[in-house]
């Protein structure tokens, strides 16, 4: 069970978002969330799309659940869910977070070793949402003897295997339901490589469509005054944002 002291269970004075510019400079420290997995979104974009796109007692679907921000959120907002992940570290530290004891809190979560290119133990059209933060290609390592894992592989192999992917989220989620996923850029010998809509046409291809695109504003990037530096050096600007895209099947 989680020994973390929590502070409180619910963020102060929350709001559900808007617009489709998104922007949280406090990362959020409520439950159990804290930014320690490197990379991992803020607890407030899954609480937002969660509230948003489904209901209580609905089964959600993360399969790259890396520091477990989703789940804790599920299990809190009453909704079941399934995380997924190649990284038994990953699966660790999830399943630390989501072993608090918090009476409101009715969401059952299960969590499964498993490839998010191949899903198989998971019925067709069986999940009601899936809310998910893949690596962005290899820009972040996670491991580095796990032939599975994603973010081992460069641009277009990334690009070409998150095809598999797009057909899984495809086949387990509802008709008419929504899939969620947070998708960041990169830069190459000086020019943008606009990875996140390489993604969203990959989507787009297998036959989700383009609910929403919302652009979310970046905070505390840990190499924030080295790209700074050479952002002067080379001529070129800082990436501060990535997008989420909300997709319908």
């Amino acid at each position: 069970m989680i020994k973390k002291k929590v502070k409180r269970w619910e963020p102060e004075n929350f709001k559900p978002e808007m617009t489709t510019i998104w922007s949280f400079p406090q990362h959020g420290d409520w439950a159990t969330h804290d930014s320690k997995w490197r990379g991992n979104w803020s607890p407030y974009i899954p609480r937002n799309i969660i509230l948003k796109y489904s209901q209580e007692g609905d089964l959600l679907l993360d399969q790259f659940v890396g520091g477990g921000t989703t789940l804790v959120e599920a299990k809190l907002l009453n909704r079941d869910i399934i995380g997924i992940d190649i990284n038994q570290n990953a699966l660790k530290v999830c399943r630390e977070k989501t072993s608090f004891n918090y009476e409101p809190a009715k969401g059952k979560v299960y969590i499964k070793k498993a490839d998010a290119r191949n899903l198989h133990f998971i019925p067709n059209e069986s999940i009601d949402l899936i809310c998910t933060h893949p690596p962005y290609a290899n820009i972040i390592k996670y491991s580095e003897n796990i032939d599975e894992d994603l973010s081992q592989l460069k641009i277009q192999d990334f690009i070409q295997e998150m095809k598999k992917v797009a057909e899984e989220s495809y086949r387990v989620l509802k008709e008419d339901k929504f899939c969620a996923i947070l998708m960041g850029d990169t830069r190459q010998k000086g020019y943008m490589v606009p990875l996140s809509f390489d993604i969203m046409k990959v989507f787009e291809n297998i036959g989700f469509k383009l609910k929403e695109l919302i652009i979310k504003e970046q905070h505390n990037c840990q190499s924030t005054a080295y790209w700074e530096i050479n952002s002067e050096k080379y001529n070129f600007l800082l990436i501060k944002h990535e997008h989420l895209f909300i997709f319908r099947k």
